[in-house]
């Protein structure tokens, strides 16, 4: 599994050999925090297995807003980079191995990278697909009902539903666990 992040960062045998030492394998149990917000937040994380929430806290309530799942690659980037409180958090759903690398290791495979065209797209692919997954989800709360917006992520992320807890799926579509529940009873009687 760890090879798939090799490939997902387009390294050679070369510079993964280089690389892979920089990372730690971790063993995490569910509802582990792995950020808090005000943390500086100095790694970022390779999911192998499992599923890890990012979320903020409105006034005492927690804002769920995305879910990384096998395969990703996830870090507060604006704190990460910029070394500035963390405006989020991050935690575990399920248990987890994860592969985890500190912000100098990163910046010694970036120095690396932005010699190499390739390699350079890759990384900067992998910055805007999150981009571009939060302007997604922004954006469907202006034009989609909440119903739209469940029937979307059950239809692209099939196994968040099938995986996370309601609690969680009815923050992350702005929605209460009731309102969540009307609509996938609405769902199944349309059916």
């Amino acid at each position: 599994m760890f090879e798939e992040l090799k490939n997902q960062l387009s390294l050679s045998s070369e510079d993964w050999n280089d690389y892979k030492a920089f990372f730690e394998r971790l063993e995490i149990p569910t509802k582990t925090s792995l950020l808090h917000e005000g943390e500086v937040s100095s790694f970022a994380y390779f999911i192998e297995k499992g599923i890890v929430r990012a979320y903020y806290n409105n006034d005492g309530k927690d804002l769920t807003f995305q879910f990384f799942s096998e395969k990703s690659i996830f870090s507060s980037i604006e704190s990460f980079r910029k070394n500035i409180p963390s405006l989020v958090c991050f935690e575990t759903i399920e248990s987890c191995i994860l592969w985890r690398i500190h912000k100098n290791d990163v910046e010694k495979i970036l120095q690396k990278a932005f010699e190499d065209s390739e390699m350079k797209t890759v990384f900067l692919d992998k910055i805007f697909e999150r981009t571009f997954s939060y302007m997604k989800h922004f954006f469907s709360f202006i034009k989609d009902s909440p119903q739209q917006r469940y029937i979307n992520l059950s239809k692209e992320h099939p196994e968040i539903i099938k995986r996370v807890p309601q609690h969680y799926i009815a923050s992350y579509l702005g929605i209460t666990t009731v309102h969540l529940s009307r609509i996938k009873s609405k769902i199944l009687k349309e059916k």
